[in-house]
């Protein structure tokens, strides 16, 4: 399924309990790569075979168990090589959340460093600003998550995860008529989960778009 990446991290979020969390020096330089590359450039991609056989296999995107040693060795080596792999990104996170952690076992950065050295190596990469910020929405940062959703939409105004991330974060914020209207052009673009839709009825605050 189209990014089932983010599709996945969303369903953790309702369980997680909130942390704060923020990116600082400890974060180290903007990755400088001698190997790897951009995973948003398909020719870079060409480079993910070692990367996704050895390190990033579908066990460690779905956190079942590690291939080279724990889980967060394998995703921080996919980082390392990729820093901008948003599906690394994201089951960095869904692992963070479910072991209740910033700092997975094996992982050298704290996940907000991760994400905040993948928006230094490519700061137009719409989709891992928006992973970011559904991590953010999960930690209860709210003004934050605001920032990366919204610039997410501003560079890719089509992605339905992110419309429906940020209208998330408006119904909590009891901003329902931007929560609504998000929602609706979630749907819009395909989103299959009825979630939003479901919280926006319950409240009384939903309505068929025009």
């Amino acid at each position: 399924m189209r990014n089932a990446f983010c599709l996945m991290l969303i369903g953790a979020l309702a369980a997680t309990s909130v942390r704060t969390v923020h990116a600082s020096d400890a974060c180290g330089p903007a990755p400088r790569l001698e190997s790897g590359g951009d995973y948003a450039n398909p020719d870079d991609r060409q480079n993910l075979i070692v990367v996704e056989r050895y390190h990033f296999t579908p066990n460690v995107e779905r956190l079942v168990r590690g291939e080279s040693g724990s889980l967060g060795a394998d995703l921080d080596y996919t980082l390392q090589h990729f820093p901008n792999h948003v599906r690394a990104l994201a089951s960095m996170a869904r692992l963070g959340l479910r072991d209740k952690t910033e700092k997975p076992q094996g992982a050298k950065f704290s996940i907000a460093c991760y994400f905040d050295r993948a928006i230094r190596f490519r700061p137009d990469d719409a989709q891992v600003r928006s992973a970011f910020g559904g991590y953010l929405l999960a930690l209860g940062q709210d003004d934050h998550a605001l920032e990366q959703l919204q610039e997410a939409v501003r560079m890719a105004p089509d992605s339905a995860v992110t419309h429906y991330n940020l209208g998330l974060l408006y119904f909590k914020r009891h901003d329902y008529a931007h929560a609504r209207e998000a929602a609706q052009q979630a749907y819009r673009l395909g989103f299959p989960l009825p979630g939003l839709k479901d919280k926006l009825q319950a409240a009384g605050q939903w309505q068929d778009a025009e």
